[in-house]
């Protein structure tokens, strides 16, 4: 039974299958047609600062700063001013168009880089994978720095138009042009554009810490392997390979947690305000824990039966201890491995945990020489490792949430080859694992989508206000338009430009992310892998498989990225495509038309039109996209159930109870309340 439930989780997660449940997990943070929705009233907004500048002309030069202005050319112009915005949003639409079809591109070839260094990785010469693995993972690099400059160009473009209208609006307070409640609501808007740019600069900073960060706990990892291992009495292969699984999860954990961070960032941590660290990273180093915690508990827990608490199979007769033994080691380690970071909740949680479980182990290390205890303590000792697991589940249920990692996550690829080419299996309780991994799955998944459909609730709500905002300007008469409605229209403008220039900063920090994965690997792991002696100990699963284990896991997460990246391209080329790049276009000729001619009307009006109709046609897009993810993740979930389920004896009412608990538990918005 074991060897099937592990057959078939290995199944349900190879690679295809990970980059696609990444897509699912990452897709309300990631469906750009959606953040693409504000385009068409950007370059509306656009065509009818066209059509005012035509207007009566006056200077904003009454009170310039002291060093002059940084991004206005023409400040004794306010109609020059105004074709200055349009000219540079017509070269940000272009130039977003160009640089996204180029990484579409780019991230086309990624794949297969990552199929040669997975072949040069499978097969066994260590010589072959220090030559030339380096060589595919600096591809991948390359990859990723030129699509990060592509990104960071591209977001400097549509923070040129937003740093125009931003000065531009601050010379007409300057020059006194308005007044009252005009003022404050300009001023005001100002203010949330700084803020969210200040946003952004913390955001970044942020990624540059993320290099550090995986570093640190890659080498954490090497380190806690080899301390185990020495430590690992001859005999105990399967304690240890459950341990080193736990370990894998972590690094799995760290990676999910550092790609996602961008979205983490923008739901909010987890963490409730009055204790947060402030520093994501820290949390996602907490709750990377939260593998090898549950893997603990759950080696515990292996010796009960039923109501029982198997003392032949707890206690190793021929080395006279407890094979709970390793498992206590590992406890303090891992509370030293988060001792350096700020209080938390989520390190609380943590600690407490691994007290319990050193307490746990002491108590049964006292009876196990013996085989026996009173009756009501083998009660509570029993109630008190149920509960541990429980906890740990919570934690680890909560670990997925903030990290956005699936839940069943594929054996890395050497640790699975030992395991199937040698009689044992990671994990006798296989069959309870596999329960708790379904229902959480499907708890994670119903989350996503209600996420998903609040966004497009919230989207469907902006794109009514925009389509109105569209009807109105496109009933406006040149006669009509006074200083104030331009004005509301530039604001409305830097508003819809500030909403697209936000997910190119995101696009920056993914290429960020593959960037630092990689430097990683062929500045630290490959390096361990490189050092590492072969040396004799008891586990065949030795440093040097952990090592390329540890590469695999940093090269698919990269690919994984790109794949992810490519799927977000792909949208955005089809996007622009079909609903923007005529329209910039349009605004293009409408730039240097005649304004007194009738051709100019025209072209205005039709650009009103079509810019209503890729509103229109965004929406449709949203809400199609939509109904391909509920699809997906609807077949997901009952691949799983025919796959996975169906193998599965049926479970005991407590034990499902106890794990639909945990799990209810781990993905509340309220984490806190689950942990008390």
């Amino acid at each position: 039974m074991e060897s099937q439930i592990a057959k078939t989780c290995q199944s349900l997660t190879k690679a295809e299958e990970m980059r696609n449940q990444t897509k699912l997990v990452m897709q309300p943070y990631a469906n750009w047609e959606e953040y693409l929705a504000p385009a068409p009233l950007s370059i509306a907004i656009m065509g009818e600062l066209v059509f005012i500048s035509s207007n009566t002309d006056f200077s904003i030069n009454k009170n310039p700063p002291k060093g002059g202005y940084k991004f206005i050319k023409y400040p004794d112009s306010f109609r020059a001013c105004l074709m200055q915005v349009c000219n540079s949003g017509w070269w940000a639409f272009n130039e977003a168009h160009k640089n996204m079809d180029q990484i579409r591109l780019h991230t086309m070839a990624v794949p297969d880089y990552m199929k040669t260094a997975v072949k040069i990785l499978f097969q066994g010469n260590d010589e072959v994978v220090e030559a030339h693995l380096p060589d595919q993972l600096e591809n991948i690099r390359v990859i990723a720095d030129d699509c990060l400059v592509l990104a960071d160009t591209t977001e400097k473009r549509f923070s040129d138009v937003i740093n125009i209208i931003q000065e531009l609006l601050e010379a007409c307070i300057n020059a006194e042009h308005f007044y009252g409640e005009e003022l404050e609501e300009v001023k005001k808007k100002l203010e949330e554009t700084k803020l969210r740019e200040q946003s952004a600069k913390a955001e970044k900073k942020l990624s540059e810490k993320a290099a550090k960060a995986l570093e640190r706990e890659l080498q954490e990892a090497q380190e806690s392997y080899s301390k185990a291992m020495d430590s690992l009495p001859s005999g105990w292969d399967m304690i240890g390979m459950d341990f080193v699984a736990g370990v894998t999860g972590g690094i799995t954990g760290v990676l999910n947690g550092i790609t996602s961070f961008g979205s983490l960032f923008r739901k909010g941590c987890k963490e409730s305000k009055k204790d947060s660290t402030g520093d994501p990273f820290d949390e996602i180093s907490i709750y990377s824990k939260s593998a090898e915690i549950l893997t603990c508990a759950e080696s515990i827990q292996r010796y009960v039966h039923e109501n029982e608490i198997s003392w032949k199979d707890l206690y190793d007769q021929k080395k006279k201890v407890p094979k709970t033994d390793f498992v206590k080691k590992q406890f303090p380690r891992i509370i030293s491995s988060i001792d350096k970071i700020p209080n938390c909740s989520p390190k609380q949680e943590a600690q407490r945990l691994c007290k319990e479980g050193v307490n746990i182990c002491k108590e049964l290390a006292k009876y196990a020489p013996d085989g026996k205890c009173e009756e009501a303590t083998m009660e509570e000792l029993i109630q008190k490792i149920r509960n541990l697991t429980e906890s740990a589940r919570r934690f680890d249920c909560t670990s997925k949430d903030v990290t956005n990692s699936p839940s069943l996550i594929p054996r890395p690829p050497m640790m699975h080859q030992v395991e199937s080419t040698s009689d044992m299996s990671a994990s006798q309780r296989a069959t309870e694992n596999a329960r708790f991994r379904i229902e959480q799955s499907r708890a994670q998944l119903d989350k996503i989508r209600e996420s998903y459909e609040k966004n497009t609730e919230k989207m469907e709500k902006n794109e009514k206000e925009l389509t109105d905002i569209l009807v109105a300007m496109r009933s406006c008469e040149l006669k009509e338009i006074d200083f104030n409605t331009t004005i509301q229209m530039l604001v409305k403008g830097m508003d819809a430009m500030g909403r697209v220039k936000e997910q190119w900063e995101k696009m920056v920090r993914f290429f960020q992310m593959v960037s630092n994965i990689v430097k990683t690997s062929l500045s630290r792991t490959l390096k361990d892998f490189a050092s590492t002696s072969e040396k004799t100990q008891s586990l065949s699963y030795n440093s040097k498989l952990f090592s390329k284990d540890l590469l695999y896991s940093q090269a698919f997460q990269a690919s994984n990225i790109a794949s992810l990246v490519h799927m977000i391209s792909a949208t955005y080329t089809e996007v622009s495509d079909k609903y923007l790049i005529d329209r910039v276009s349009s605004l293009g000729k409408l730039m240097v038309m005649d304004k007194t001619k009738p051709e100019f009307e025209q072209e205005r009006l039709q650009l009103q039109n079509s810019c209503t109709e890729a509103q229109k046609g965004i929406l449709d897009l949203v809400r199609k996209n939509k109904d391909e993810f509920e699809r997906k993740s609807k077949l997901r979930l009952e691949k799983i159930d025919k796959e996975l389920l169906a193998i599965l004896p049926p479970a005991a009412p407590e034990e499902m109870k106890s794990i639909q608990a945990a799990v209810k538990g781990g993905f509340t918005e309220d984490e806190e309340a689950g942990y008390y």
